[in-house]
């Protein structure tokens, strides 16, 4: 039996680096004296606790920190682990003085930490591993989701040939390459047969959503993603650009919205839920207010084919935990809870196969 895990315990902070993912620490100074003028050694490293896929470690010098993020060794799924693209991301976005932390150096060389990797600087502030922010006041949370809210509108306004990015991605015809990739990332990774999985992967190529206008995405946009100010309900950066690309945004917003209907989880891991808790008491919208904000920033309307956008969604969740629990098979997980992830893949099968009955699903 997998034990229960504290989110906020279990995936803040940072750790000793294990051996799997560990480096030749006096490489990379070396390299780091080349990139950074101002860099002093010596250098101590450690991995934070947080992230299932890209394995990210906090670069403490005398004089600064760091953080480096890299492609995990071994064998990797087709297309995943792409550090080159959040780093071209970020770039741009960093430009337009939209919150991401702020990128310093990519490097495609593999001698040095054994993957190719980036380094941006290091953002002080506070992770929430919780959507229902259990140590925030009322006025605090509804002020976060709002800044939480503007913050993606404002990603999805932006023109991707104005941010230099026109060619990020093939961003027309997005949710349906998404449900291909993830079924082909789901294969690859399968280890049992899920009969809601099977059914979402045949009936969403023939239901998909009408054509959106072509933005910037995330693709892994929530709360936990983001660093707040410990003072004060503002968003300093958001983290975790590796499935950014070109598509639509209303997909994008959508997978954000998840966790008003997310299953709970037994043992803590994956995402955390809104299921169960008293949204008016806490301050928190709910989520027709919550789609309605957003809809009223950016004049992009999705409530009719809401159901779809989720069914979708949620069979993409389940496929990339699928991926987290075949990297524990092939044991190159970034995370230690990993194995916590296959319980959860089944539930989230089965709330994707519920929308796909409210969209219509017979």
């Amino acid at each position: 039996m997998i034990p229960r895990i504290d989110r906020q315990a279990a995936f803040s902070g940072i750790k000793d680096v294990g051996p799997a993912l560990a480096f030749d620490v006096a490489r990379l100074e070396d390299y780091l004296r080349a990139q950074l003028p101002d860099f002093q050694p010596p250098l101590r490293v450690h991995q934070f606790k947080g992230g299932q896929s890209n394995p990210t470690y906090l670069l403490e010098s005398p004089a600064r920190r760091y953080v480096l993020r890299r492609k995990p060794p071994g064998k990797l799924l087709p297309s995943a682990h792409a550090v080159d693209r959040e780093f071209r991301v970020i770039s741009a976005l960093h430009q337009q003085n939209f919150p991401v932390a702020r990128p310093l150096f990519y490097c495609a060389d593999a001698s040095v930490v054994g993957t190719p990797f980036y380094v941006m600087e290091h953002v002080a502030g506070h992770v929430v591993w919780e959507p229902h922010l259990p140590d925030a006041q009322p006025g605090n949370r509804a002020a976060i989701y709002d800044a939480m809210n503007a913050t993606l509108a404002r990603l999805h306004s932006f023109d991707p040939a104005a941010l230099g990015l026109s060619d990020f991605g093939r961003g027309e015809n997005y949710v349906a390459r998404q449900v291909e990739r993830w079924s082909k990332q789901y294969r690859a990774s399968e280890t049992e047969t899920i009969e809601e999985m099977e059914r979402l992967i045949a009936w969403l190529p023939l239901n998909l959503p009408p054509p959106a206008p072509v933005r910037l995405v995330h693709g892994d946009y929530r709360l936990d993603n983001i660093i707040l100010t410990p003072s004060q309900p503002k968003i300093l950066a958001v983290l975790d650009w590796e499935l950014s690309t070109l598509g639509d945004p209303l997909a994008d917003f959508a997978y954000h919205l998840m966790q008003w209907d997310m299953p709970p989880s037994e043992t803590g891991a994956g995402v955390g839920t809104l299921i169960g808790h008293d949204l008016a008491r806490l301050g928190i919208p709910d989520r027709t207010a919550y789609v309605n904000a957003y809809v009223a920033r950016t004049g992009l309307e999705m409530r009719e084919h809401l159901p779809v956008y989720l069914a979708y969604n949620f069979f993409r969740l389940a496929a990339i935990f699928q991926g987290i629990v075949g990297r524990v098979r092939d044991g190159t997980a970034a995370s230690d809870h990993g194995a916590a992830m296959a319980p959860l893949v089944r539930p989230l099968a089965g709330r994707g196969f519920e929308f796909a009955r409210e969209a219509g699903e017979q």
